[in-house]
């Protein structure tokens, strides 16, 4: 393929050392050559500078310091990003070789698009096996707010000017900052899938379940829903956000707890 597109990955980084590796190697391994590689890193107190280093030559920008949350820290390298696409994927997740490929050849075919993304999605545990594999089809904004809230993050993204546009991720929404941004970019242009084979992982992990972090969450659906254009919250709505916060919050409560303390 032409590697005429240059796109743009983020990867916010606090005390997943024992992961970042497995990450770092997923996003300099692939087989579309023509990224911007920015990794921020909220001060983490484990190995996982150690391991950034030992890549330091493979990665354009890192940023070391403190930060407000995950959704601050990922805005820092939007900020930074200068590809026509750009997306971030988390310090314990995977992209597979061929996803900025598949991407990009999406986005070739397809260029008034707000959200590019892979429908099916692999989920691993915290060795990398494989548990699962799963498919979402997101075809509007109106299925989101009303059907199903779920939005595959890992080996998204976006046109850098839609993300400029909407003024990126909202950092006071720290458990479903992806439903808000896929839910503000809809606003402006549709949303494409690849759908032959997944294009990434997410790794899901034991971690602790507390009724703040359960409070939170809700919080957070709440917000995202009336400011998208929900007309209200019924309790329907909340029942079905609620199971889903089980598999949802394995890979989200630790570090979102963490990069808020």
């Amino acid at each position: 393929m032409d590697n005429n597109i240059l796109v743009s990955i983020i990867t916010p980084s606090y005390n997943q050392g024992q992961f970042i590796e497995e990450t770092i190697l997923s996003v300099i391994g692939q087989t579309y050559k023509r990224i911007q590689y920015i990794l921020v890193d909220g001060c983490s107190s484990d190995d996982t500078m150690k391991v950034v280093e030992k890549y330091r030559d493979k990665i354009d920008i890192v940023i070391h310091e403190k930060d407000k949350g995950q959704s601050d820290a990922i805005n820092k390298g939007f900020k930074l990003a200068t590809g026509e696409l750009a997306g971030w994927i988390n310090s314990d997740d995977i992209l597979e070789p061929n996803c900025i490929e598949e991407i990009v050849r999406l986005f070739k075919q397809k260029n008034d698009g707000a959200i590019y993304y892979g429908s099916l999605l692999k989920r691993i545990d915290g060795k990398g096996e494989l548990i699962t594999t799963k498919k979402l089809k997101v075809p509007n904004k109106g299925f989101l707010l009303n059907r199903n809230y779920d939005v595959i993050q890992q080996g998204s993204f976006y046109p850098l000017h839609l993300l400029k546009k909407i003024n990126y991720l909202d950092e006071d929404i720290h458990y479903c900052m992806d439903l808000d941004l896929w839910l503000r970019l809809l606003n402006h242009g549709p949303i494409y899938s690849f759908d032959q084979t997944p294009i990434a992982a997410f790794r899901t992990w034991e971690g602790t379940k507390t009724t703040t972090g359960m409070l939170k969450f809700l919080r957070d659906i709440k917000r995202v829903l009336l400011l998208n254009g929900s007309t209200g919250i019924t309790r329907n709505i909340i029942k079905i956000y609620y199971y889903s916060f089980k598999s949802r919050v394995r890979k989200a409560l630790i570090p979102v707890i963490e990069y808020s303390s």
